[in-house]
């Protein structure tokens, strides 16, 4: 048995570097990281420590604290905690999504996409086929006089909502 050989990766220089610099760099979030959510990740005791101390810190002495807390981190399980950071970006990015969603339907139908219209009133039931239609004439006919986009923004707030009340019923 003494013949085998030991199969342990050996990680060169270069990549031991990559993974400082990516702990260091999660250390950072987890520094600026709210409290609240910070005790959602379940770190251990004296990983939490470092990062309420690092908040206190400035310069020289802050990037110290993130190297001793990039250390600490090696005994972490850092994907986990890179993936729990995420998750509490996400519902954010959802909310942008929907606002580009929105946006998009409502340049369709200024530009007279009455396609999208009729897809909008099967899709919502509380969709006022009359009422859009009134919005986006009166948005054109503002967009012609060179007038504030009043109707534009109604159109948008209308198309918000009904999104919102299809998403929560």
């Amino acid at each position: 048995m003494e013949t085998e050989t030991h199969t342990a990766e050996v990680k060169s220089k270069s990549q031991i570097k990559r993974e400082l610099h990516l702990l260091h760099d999660l250390g950072k979030q987890l520094v600026a990281l709210p409290e609240s959510r910070l005790r959602k990740l379940h770190l251990p005791q004296q990983l939490q420590m470092a990062i309420m101390d690092a908040r206190r810190f400035k310069r020289a002495a802050l990037k110290r604290q993130l190297q001793y807390i990039a250390g600490l981190m090696r005994e972490v399980d850092a994907a986990a905690v890179q993936q729990a950071l995420d998750g509490f970006h996400r519902p954010h990015q959802q909310e942008v999504e929907a606002l580009h969603e929105v946006e998009a339907w409502r340049d369709a139908l200024l530009a007279g996409d009455d396609a999208l219209l009729d897809e909008l009133v099967g899709r919502f039931q509380n969709a006022d086929r009359q009422h859009l239609r009134q919005l986006v004439r009166n948005a054109n006919r503002e967009r012609q006089l060179n007038k504030p986009p009043k109707s534009a923004r109604a159109l948008f707030r209308e198309l918000s909502a009904l999104r919102s009340e299809n998403r929560n019923p």
